[in-house]
Protein backbone atom coordinates (compact mmCIF):
# COMPACT_ATOMS: atom_id res chain seq x y z
CA UNK A 1 0.00 0.00 0.00
CA UNK A 2 2.86 2.45 1.03
CA UNK A 3 4.44 1.96 -2.72
CA UNK A 4 1.28 2.25 -4.52
CA UNK A 5 0.20 5.14 -2.40
CA UNK A 6 3.69 7.02 -3.21
CA UNK A 7 3.18 5.75 -6.89
CA UNK A 8 -0.12 7.47 -7.00
CA UNK A 9 1.39 10.92 -5.82
CA UNK A 10 4.50 10.57 -8.48
CA UNK A 11 1.38 10.81 -11.05
CA UNK A 12 -0.29 12.93 -9.79
CA UNK A 13 2.51 15.68 -10.04
CA UNK A 14 3.48 14.18 -13.32
CA UNK A 15 -0.03 15.13 -14.43
CA UNK A 16 -0.12 18.44 -12.85
CA UNK A 17 3.59 19.42 -14.47
CA UNK A 18 2.23 18.50 -17.88
CA UNK A 19 -0.60 20.51 -17.62
CA UNK A 20 1.00 23.36 -16.40
CA UNK A 21 3.98 23.28 -19.22
CA UNK A 22 1.31 22.81 -21.92
CA UNK A 23 -0.65 25.60 -21.04
CA UNK A 24 1.93 27.92 -20.72
CA UNK A 25 4.94 26.89 -21.58
CA UNK A 26 7.12 28.20 -25.12
CA UNK A 27 6.21 26.06 -28.24
CA UNK A 28 10.04 24.40 -27.82
CA UNK A 29 8.78 23.31 -24.12
CA UNK A 30 5.85 22.01 -25.98
CA UNK A 31 7.48 20.06 -28.36
CA UNK A 32 10.14 18.86 -25.75
CA UNK A 33 6.78 17.90 -23.54
CA UNK A 34 5.22 16.21 -26.75
CA UNK A 35 8.02 14.04 -27.66
CA UNK A 36 8.73 12.90 -23.77
CA UNK A 37 4.71 11.78 -23.64
CA UNK A 38 5.00 9.61 -26.80
CA UNK A 39 8.63 8.09 -25.62
CA UNK A 40 6.74 7.01 -22.38
CA UNK A 41 3.74 5.88 -23.97
CA UNK A 42 6.41 4.01 -26.47
CA UNK A 43 8.31 2.57 -23.52
CA UNK A 44 5.65 1.37 -21.54
CA UNK A 45 4.34 -2.02 -22.83
CA UNK A 46 8.00 -2.82 -23.29
CA UNK A 47 8.74 -2.71 -19.52
CA UNK A 48 5.41 -3.50 -18.75
CA UNK A 49 6.03 -7.19 -20.66
CA UNK A 50 10.26 -6.87 -19.52
CA UNK A 51 8.49 -7.02 -15.98
CA UNK A 52 6.19 -9.74 -16.25
CA UNK A 53 9.03 -11.84 -18.09
CA UNK A 54 11.49 -11.53 -14.72
CA UNK A 55 8.71 -13.07 -12.87
CA UNK A 56 9.62 -16.71 -11.95
CA UNK A 57 6.77 -19.31 -12.86
CA UNK A 58 5.54 -20.66 -9.92
CA UNK A 59 4.31 -23.57 -11.73
CA UNK A 60 5.21 -26.66 -13.25
CA UNK A 61 8.35 -27.10 -11.31
CA UNK A 62 11.05 -27.91 -13.90
CA UNK A 63 12.58 -31.36 -13.80
CA UNK A 64 16.26 -31.67 -14.46
CA UNK A 65 16.94 -35.27 -16.30
CA UNK A 66 19.02 -37.67 -14.67
CA UNK A 67 20.96 -40.27 -15.67
CA UNK A 68 19.69 -43.55 -16.49
CA UNK A 69 21.04 -46.78 -15.33
CA UNK A 70 24.00 -47.92 -13.70
CA UNK A 71 27.26 -45.57 -13.75
CA UNK A 72 30.14 -47.48 -16.30
CA UNK A 73 32.02 -50.11 -14.93
CA UNK A 74 35.69 -48.68 -13.72
CA UNK A 75 39.14 -50.77 -14.74
CA UNK A 76 39.70 -53.58 -12.34
CA UNK A 77 35.88 -53.86 -11.67
CA UNK A 78 34.75 -57.41 -12.70
CA UNK A 79 32.72 -56.83 -16.02
CA UNK A 80 28.65 -57.29 -15.61
CA UNK A 81 27.65 -60.55 -17.08
CA UNK A 82 24.60 -60.85 -19.26
CA UNK A 83 23.72 -62.72 -22.16
CA UNK A 84 21.94 -61.80 -25.20
CA UNK A 85 21.25 -62.76 -28.85
CA UNK A 86 23.55 -62.10 -31.78
CA UNK A 87 23.66 -62.45 -35.69
CA UNK A 88 26.59 -62.50 -37.90
CA UNK A 89 27.22 -62.88 -41.87
CA UNK A 90 25.49 -65.87 -42.16
CA UNK A 91 22.53 -65.20 -40.05
CA UNK A 92 21.23 -65.35 -36.21
CA UNK A 93 23.51 -67.42 -34.62
CA UNK A 94 21.54 -70.35 -32.48
CA UNK A 95 22.77 -70.01 -29.19
CA UNK A 96 22.77 -66.86 -27.38
CA UNK A 97 26.43 -65.13 -25.96
CA UNK A 98 26.91 -64.97 -22.79
CA UNK A 99 30.26 -62.94 -21.17
CA UNK A 100 31.02 -65.07 -18.37
CA UNK A 101 31.45 -68.26 -20.80
CA UNK A 102 34.20 -65.89 -22.43
CA UNK A 103 36.30 -66.59 -19.68
CA UNK A 104 39.93 -66.83 -20.44
CA UNK A 105 39.65 -64.58 -23.55
CA UNK A 106 40.23 -61.25 -24.34
CA UNK A 107 37.02 -59.46 -25.05
CA UNK A 108 36.32 -55.90 -26.84
CA UNK A 109 32.94 -54.77 -26.03
CA UNK A 110 31.88 -51.75 -28.15
CA UNK A 111 28.33 -49.93 -27.90
CA UNK A 112 27.55 -48.10 -30.61
CA UNK A 113 24.48 -46.16 -31.77
CA UNK A 114 22.80 -47.87 -34.82
CA UNK A 115 23.17 -50.07 -37.42
CA UNK A 116 24.20 -47.99 -40.97
CA UNK A 117 24.82 -44.99 -39.35
CA UNK A 118 27.69 -42.65 -40.37
CA UNK A 119 30.02 -42.79 -37.37
CA UNK A 120 28.90 -46.53 -36.92
CA UNK A 121 29.46 -47.69 -40.23
CA UNK A 122 33.70 -46.05 -40.10
CA UNK A 123 34.05 -47.84 -36.85
CA UNK A 124 32.74 -50.73 -38.25
CA UNK A 125 34.62 -50.83 -41.05
CA UNK A 126 37.52 -50.24 -39.14
CA UNK A 127 37.28 -52.53 -36.94
CA UNK A 128 37.01 -55.32 -39.91
CA UNK A 129 39.50 -53.94 -42.31
CA UNK A 130 42.30 -53.70 -39.51
CA UNK A 131 40.67 -56.50 -37.36
CA UNK A 132 44.45 -57.99 -37.47
CA UNK A 133 46.31 -54.89 -36.18
CA UNK A 134 43.93 -53.75 -33.62
CA UNK A 135 42.46 -57.24 -31.75
CA UNK A 136 45.46 -59.66 -32.71
CA UNK A 137 44.64 -63.12 -32.39
CA UNK A 138 42.37 -64.80 -30.08
CA UNK A 139 40.21 -61.80 -29.53
CA UNK A 140 36.31 -61.54 -29.12
CA UNK A 141 35.46 -58.36 -30.59
CA UNK A 142 31.13 -58.02 -29.59
CA UNK A 143 29.74 -54.65 -30.88
CA UNK A 144 26.72 -54.35 -29.76
CA UNK A 145 23.91 -51.86 -30.13
CA UNK A 146 19.81 -51.25 -30.08
CA UNK A 147 19.03 -52.99 -33.21
CA UNK A 148 17.60 -56.45 -33.94
CA UNK A 149 18.89 -59.87 -34.52
CA UNK A 150 17.62 -59.43 -38.12
CA UNK A 151 19.11 -55.92 -38.77
CA UNK A 152 22.25 -57.10 -37.30
CA UNK A 153 22.27 -60.32 -39.73
CA UNK A 154 21.37 -58.55 -43.01
CA UNK A 155 23.78 -55.41 -42.30
CA UNK A 156 27.04 -58.33 -41.64
CA UNK A 157 26.19 -59.88 -44.82
CA UNK A 158 26.13 -56.43 -46.50
CA UNK A 159 29.81 -55.57 -45.01
CA UNK A 160 30.98 -58.98 -44.59
CA UNK A 161 32.19 -58.41 -41.19
CA UNK A 162 34.45 -60.95 -39.83
CA UNK A 163 32.59 -60.74 -36.01
CA UNK A 164 29.23 -61.05 -34.70
CA UNK A 165 26.67 -58.31 -33.97
CA UNK A 166 25.57 -58.23 -30.40
CA UNK A 167 21.54 -57.33 -30.32
CA UNK A 168 20.72 -55.24 -27.01
CA UNK A 169 16.61 -54.07 -28.10
CA UNK A 170 15.60 -53.05 -24.80
CA UNK A 171 19.00 -51.56 -23.90
CA UNK A 172 19.56 -53.73 -20.79
CA UNK A 173 23.45 -54.13 -21.47
CA UNK A 174 24.09 -50.50 -22.01
CA UNK A 175 22.32 -49.15 -18.67
CA UNK A 176 24.64 -52.33 -17.15
CA UNK A 177 27.78 -50.42 -18.89
CA UNK A 178 26.70 -47.27 -18.07
CA UNK A 179 26.26 -46.62 -22.00
CA UNK A 180 22.99 -45.04 -22.34
CA UNK A 181 21.44 -41.76 -21.84
CA UNK A 182 18.49 -40.09 -20.20
CA UNK A 183 15.86 -39.59 -22.90
CA UNK A 184 17.58 -41.53 -26.28
CA UNK A 185 16.67 -44.52 -27.60
CA UNK A 186 19.66 -46.27 -28.62
CA UNK A 187 23.30 -46.27 -26.32
CA UNK A 188 26.15 -43.90 -26.20
CA UNK A 189 29.48 -44.83 -27.92
CA UNK A 190 31.66 -46.27 -25.89
CA UNK A 191 34.58 -49.43 -25.72
CA UNK A 192 35.17 -51.60 -23.09
CA UNK A 193 38.57 -54.19 -22.79
CA UNK A 194 37.45 -57.05 -20.66
CA UNK A 195 40.62 -58.83 -19.68
CA UNK A 196 40.80 -62.78 -19.74
CA UNK A 197 40.20 -62.86 -15.92
CA UNK A 198 36.51 -60.84 -16.55
CA UNK A 199 37.62 -57.72 -15.06
CA UNK A 200 37.66 -54.40 -16.91
CA UNK A 201 40.93 -53.79 -17.96
CA UNK A 202 40.30 -50.03 -20.20
CA UNK A 203 37.55 -48.18 -21.31
CA UNK A 204 36.97 -45.44 -23.53
CA UNK A 205 33.30 -43.63 -22.64
CA UNK A 206 33.32 -40.92 -24.82
CA UNK A 207 34.81 -43.48 -28.13
CA UNK A 208 36.02 -41.15 -31.27
CA UNK A 209 35.07 -43.35 -34.48
CA UNK A 210 36.48 -41.18 -36.54
CA UNK A 211 39.29 -40.20 -34.52
CA UNK A 212 42.35 -42.48 -35.35
CA UNK A 213 43.97 -41.76 -31.80
CA UNK A 214 41.00 -43.26 -30.16
CA UNK A 215 42.11 -46.88 -32.11
CA UNK A 216 45.77 -46.37 -31.03
CA UNK A 217 44.73 -46.61 -27.56
CA UNK A 218 42.52 -49.49 -28.12
CA UNK A 219 44.76 -51.63 -30.18
CA UNK A 220 47.26 -50.69 -26.90
CA UNK A 221 44.83 -51.87 -24.64
CA UNK A 222 44.09 -54.93 -26.23
CA UNK A 223 48.16 -56.15 -26.19
CA UNK A 224 48.75 -55.16 -23.05
CA UNK A 225 45.27 -57.08 -21.64
CA UNK A 226 46.79 -60.07 -24.23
Amino acid sequence: MIRASAFVRRSRFLVHFILFTAATGTPHMRFALLSFVSAFVVALPSARLAAQATVAPTSPTAVTPTAVGSPAPVVGQMAPDFTAAWADASGARATPVTLSALRGKVVVLAFYPLDRSGGCTAELIKFRDEHAALFGEGTVVLPISVDSVSTHASWSAEMKFPFALVADPTLAVAELYGSRSAGKSYSNRTVFVIGKDGKIAWRDLRFGALSEDAYTALAAAVSAAR
